[in-house]
């Protein structure tokens, strides 16, 4: 990795240890299922069997008349409410739907679709009240992906959507809730000026995003008519607007306190528990807790959506791309609303382009709302356009990272979809992946591939609050509202402790709740370390500021007279007068009060990110199963501040790749059932799928931030299926187009080869 030392800065670039370390391996630390309050009642959901029903009734007189049971609720104990649309960090939502989605009214969905809930004085007594509850349905022939949903004559999820069509709505039902068109240049004169055309078609499957931790949520509704709900989430405040908005109350009589949270990467964005234990809780005047089980979270949360592409290229004889077309048709799930927007900007985003055009596909099917995964929607996209890419390159005789220079974007360049870029760093990492001793390292054997793929995230910004008090020992206490996934209360705590001059760990961070601290968005879009941290480096200005006219007031000088450099206070005129940070931390009770600082801030121009992926995989041409060997992610991060979570999250996101190239899917039946939702059966990678992946950390400061952040913990997802696909032809000579390239998929696929070449 690059050095970040010698750049002005003491504590930026340093490896601390992170300060809820030791609660985390020692068990201390507090997740939602840990809460237990007075009294407290369990509760459990019931779903549906079906994947697509209508509700005909609801009978619940026998559970409860069951022992123990305290309360059951329905779609009928929600209130009613008017349509809304909100953001659900990259993706959107209608608040009726979302309503919907909490407990179905008039139809069920998906298997798995909320429909009741119940709650007991024990989680026993709770599953047992489900089984008596009695729902008829009438069952409904499901759609389970976008080219059934979209088919002339298909079942109709819902009987009032009908299509936004390039900005003008249809007038017939349909499953297609929205398609939208970008465009630069003239597509079809780019075709006929090219030399090399390559089409192409892929499938990618429903993925879910496999965080450790199952949703949960605890809520008391109070006599007052308050509420307080302590649940996972990867925002507080999103999930009070989603809880306050759905149960029909004023936004100040909700409280929610985040807990420390088992992973999300975009699942833990929508609420589904909460609004359930707040109506139970208010039914029954005590706090419940709902926590779901493994197939739960498979069956009844958000997974990222599964895709049919279809995109063409063109390019000349020069290497130059000339004309470039994708339409993608992304599964919803079964609301509108999946991310297809965010991966039609994504899908070109690394390459300057005169002549393209991008459609974009919004289809409901049977399968559980789609959700944010990591770069919602951009992995997709770039499957099917970095793996043309890789044929083109073949066709004309073209090194792949040496096509990517010639057209890979730089600062001004614009994208398809409008926006200019400012300064990013795609050139500089194609350049260090080329330079990497891994992309020259001879295969050593037979049926090895190597494969490169390079990807974009625009990274996100909002609004964020931050608040600091001067503690007398000289430590810092720290107040956000940034839920921490993957290390940033103490990327956030050392940009706050680099302005005040002090070691990260004097600044003592606490995510608090959402009476607690100002409206802080979403833990999405790899934002935190940028937009939290521009609060925190504010705030730290707002405390050195009144520190320096503290020690002015004791030295009864000047403000102007008075400097501060690396947490030590002095006069200019007389430089050997000076106290340290600590030192006047201790005085300050005595001379004039406690010292507080705050900032509250709408964090804007966000460093967009981008990454390269080498992997070489070897293909055992029996079982088709797929070994990668050699892993290696190169990526811009604008300034690493805490390097070593910097690279965590650069692994952390190939591993993931890594995953939905070769095993994860969502299996269905003709029913609509899913079969595979455990993690016994679901597929995700172990340690002895992995090799050690090698990264390589690029600093192309972003000038938006005063040190230079870009966010980094979505873009490492983006290439690495692609980069895998280039490498299985490497090894086999065969372009997979279906994830995940599974071995039974690769198996058939060397077989049907095998069959022709005979």
């Amino acid at each position: 990795m690059t050095s970040v030392s010698g750049k002005g800065v003491q504590v930026v670039g340093t490896r601390p240890i992170r300060h809820d370390g030791m609660d985390k391996v020692t068990g201390r630390a507090l997740y939602g299922a840990d809460i237990q309050l007075p009294g407290l009642l369990y509760g459990k959901v019931l779903r549906s069997p079906h994947a697509h029903a209508r509700i005909k009734s609801i009978d619940t007189s026998r559970a409860e008349a069951l022992p123990g049971v305290r309360a059951i609720i329905t779609a009928q104990d929600m209130p009613d409410i008017t349509e809304r649309i909100g953001e659900l960090g990259e993706t959107m939502y209608n608040l009726s739907y979302l309503k919907e989605n909490v407990l179905a009214s008039r139809k069920v969905l998906y298997k798995g679709h909320a429909v009741a809930a119940v709650a007991a004085t024990s989680p026993h007594i709770a599953e047992e009240a489900l089984a008596l509850i009695r729902v008829e349905y009438e069952p409904l022939p499901p759609v389970m992906n976008v080219k059934e949903a979209m088919t002339k004559g298909a079942p109709l999820l819902h009987e009032d959507l009908v299509t936004d069509e390039l900005g003008k709505n249809g007038t017939q039902p349909s499953n297609v809730a929205k398609h939208f068109r970008f465009q630069k240049g003239d597509v079809e004169k780019g075709f006929q000026q090219a030399d090399v055309i390559v089409e192409r078609e892929l499938q990618t499957a429903t993925v879910h995003q496999g965080y450790l931790e199952p949703q949960n949520a605890t809520a008391l509704w109070g006599a007052d008519g308050n509420v307080t709900v302590w649940c996972s989430t990867q925002g507080a405040f999103m999930t009070r607007e989603q809880v306050y908005q759905l149960l029909d109350l004023s936004e100040a009589k909700v409280k929610v306190v985040p807990m420390e949270i088992g992973g999300g990467f975009g699942g833990k964005i929508s609420a589904y528990l909460e609004p359930v234990a707040a109506l139970l809780s208010r039914k029954t005047g005590r706090p419940v807790k709902v926590v779901m089980s493994r197939s739960e979270v498979f069956e009844g949360t958000g997974p990222t959506p599964a895709a049919h592409i279809k995109v063409k290229m063109g390019a000349n004889r020069a290497g130059r791309i000339t004309g470039a077309e994708i339409s993608l048709y992304y599964e919803a799930g079964a609301f509108p609303g999946s991310a297809v927007q965010a991966g039609a900007m994504c899908a070109f985003a690394c390459y300057n382009l005169e002549n393209a055009q991008v459609d974009g596909y919004d289809v409901v099917v049977n399968k559980p709302k789609s959700a944010a995964y990591r770069a919602p929607g951009a992995t997709q996209a770039a499957l099917a356009v970095e793996t043309v890419i890789d044929e083109l390159c073949e066709r004309i005789g073209m090194d792949p990272l040496e096509f990517r220079l010639v057209n890979g974007v730089k600062e001004g360049d614009r994208r398809v979809d409008g926006p200019a870029y400012r300064r990013i760093g795609y050139l500089e990492v194609v350049k260090a992946t080329r330079e990497h001793p891994h992309y020259s390292a001879p295969l050593g054997g037979p049926n090895r591939g190597r494969g490169v793929a390079t990807g974009f995230w625009f990274n996100a910004g909002g609004p964020s609050s931050c608040y600091l008090s001067v503690n007398a020992d000289g430590t810092v206490g720290m107040v956000e509202g940034s839920t921490d996934i993957g290390g940033s209360r103490v990327a956030v705590a050392m940009q706050a402790a680099e302005v005040l001059g002090i070691p990260a760990e004097a600044v003592k961070p606490v995510v608090a709740d959402t009476d607690s601290v100002g409206y802080t968005s979403v833990t999405g879009g790899s934002s935190v370390a940028f937009k939290t941290g521009l609060a925190a480096y504010e705030a730290a200005q707002d405390v050195k500021r009144q520190m320096v006219e503290r020690a002015a007031r004791i030295w009864e000088k000047p403000v102007e007279e008075v400097e501060s450099a690396n947490g030590v206070f002095h006069l200019k005129s007389d430089p050997e007068l000076k106290m340290t940070f600590k030192d006047l931390a201790a005085r300050l009770l005595t001379t004039g009060g406690p010292i507080t600082g705050r900032a509250s801030v709408n964090a804007r121009g966000a460093g967009p990110g981008f990454a390269a992926h080498i992997v070489d995989v070897e293909v055992d041409p029996e079982t088709g199963k797929t070994q990668v060997l050699r892993y290696t992610t190169v990526q811009d991060v604008g300034r690493a501040i805490h390097p070593s979570y910097v690279e965590g999250q650069m692994q952390g996101g190939a591993a993931q790749g890594v995953g939905w190239a070769l095993n994860e899917e969502y299996v269905y039946n003709k029913q609509g059932d899913m079969t595979n939702s455990t993690f016994l059966d679901y597929r995700m990678p172990t340690s002895l799928d992995l090799p050690m992946i090698d990264t390589v950390i690029v600093e192309v400061p972003n000038p938006t931030h005063p040190y230079g952040v870009r966010g980094v913990g979505e873009v490492p997802i983006v290439p690495p299926p692609a980069a895998i696909a280039n490498a299985i032809y490497g090894a086999i000579g065969i372009r997979m187009t279906t994830l995940p390239m599974s071995p039974g998929k690769v198996l058939e696929a060397l077989q049907a080869k095998g069959k022709r070449q005979r």
